[in-house]
């Protein structure tokens, strides 16, 4: 597990270089980067989405496309297209923006439904097909996509089954008094994102997925999973609970969390640290429990009080 925390401490000190007082934020995003998932960030404007995605992919020694999503981009202008050339008399394809190795798609939501699903198969399958054609994807591959939760005018709310392909859901929210005068300070001169410096290479993060496997997950661990899952599935205020995919990604990032803190097995409380940004999204609260002002938070917060902790002795 040695390699997994000395890698997750360098992204951490130089991801923290440019986004100031959200330690929390930035392991969630690293957790999600070492088990293979995607990133959902829902915040307000001006509160560091994009320069979280940014400094990341500059830590990292790969390759870093970004694609503003506006209403007429056309799911070719991501996936990338068949053109003729006319020296060759023949099609050539021209590959876009996905085939990379970290992707920023800004403001998801304003694409339309059709666009937003060219990402589904890049997501889940780490491939595209294009004409016929499958393209696999260098790895790590990785899709952070932000989103606006506040301005819905000529916006496409993404549906369940998107939704659901992320790994994560996380919020920034606004820095502390502190944080900001630091981050002002820190402006004066220059934007931090311009010293930033690649400390970790693409096959570094490679190793550390593959090792992450093998951090152990007790029976009586798993078990707690399924039942925080199934719980989501047999509460009164929920609509809509946690799928089969739900489980598996709580289970992988549980690992992720545990060799990041040095641990070679998971305990509960790994899992309790991850569950609420990994099953919030999924689930879809009943239209009169909204009323009540029922959020998917407090119900994941509920289910975690409720089911018994496992003991695990050594």
């Amino acid at each position: 597990m040695a390699q997994i925390t000395a890698t997750a401490k360098k992204l951490i000190s130089n991801i923290e270089t440019v986004i100031i007082g959200k330690r929390p934020e930035i392991v969630q995003t690293i957790v999600c980067y070492f088990c293979e998932g995607h990133i959902l960030l829902e915040d307000v404007p001006g509160v560091a989405k994009t320069m979280l995605a940014r400094a990341l992919a500059a830590s990292v020694g790969g390759e870093f496309h970004r694609v503003q999503c506006t209403p007429d981009l056309l799911p070719t202008d991501i996936t990338g297209a068949s053109v003729f050339n006319p020296k060759t008399t023949e099609f050539e394809f021209r590959a876009g923006p996905i085939f990379t190795q970290i992707l920023l798609a800004d403001e998801i939501n304003r694409a339309t439904p059709r666009t937003q699903a060219a990402l589904l198969e890049a997501m889940a399958e780490r491939r595209v097909s294009v004409d016929g054609v499958t393209h696999n994807l260098k790895p790590p591959f990785l899709v952070i996509a932000t989103q606006n939760p506040v301005d819905h005018e000529g916006t496409f709310p993404l549906p369940e089954a998107q939704l659901d392909r992320f790994l994560m859901r996380l919020s920034l929210g606004y820095p502390s008094r502190e944080a900001e005068g630091q981050m002002l300070e820190r402006l004066r001169e220059k934007h931090p994102i311009d010293a930033v410096k690649t400390v970790v290479s693409s096959a570094e993060v490679v190793a550390c997925q593959l090792a992450v496997r093998d951090v152990h997950v007790d029976e009586k661990v798993r078990e707690y999973i399924l039942e925080i899952v199934q719980q989501t599935r047999e509460h009164d205020d929920v609509a809509l609970g946690g799928s089969p995919r739900a489980s598996i990604a709580l289970y992988r990032a549980s690992q992720a969390l545990a060799g990041i803190r040095g641990h070679d097995f998971v305990t509960p409380d790994d899992v309790k640290r991850i569950a609420a940004p990994i099953l919030a999204h999924r689930l879809l609260i009943r239209p009169e429990s909204r009323l009540r002002k029922v959020t998917p938070h407090h119900v994941v917060e509920q289910i975690l009080n409720e089911v018994e902790v496992p003991v695990l002795r050594g």
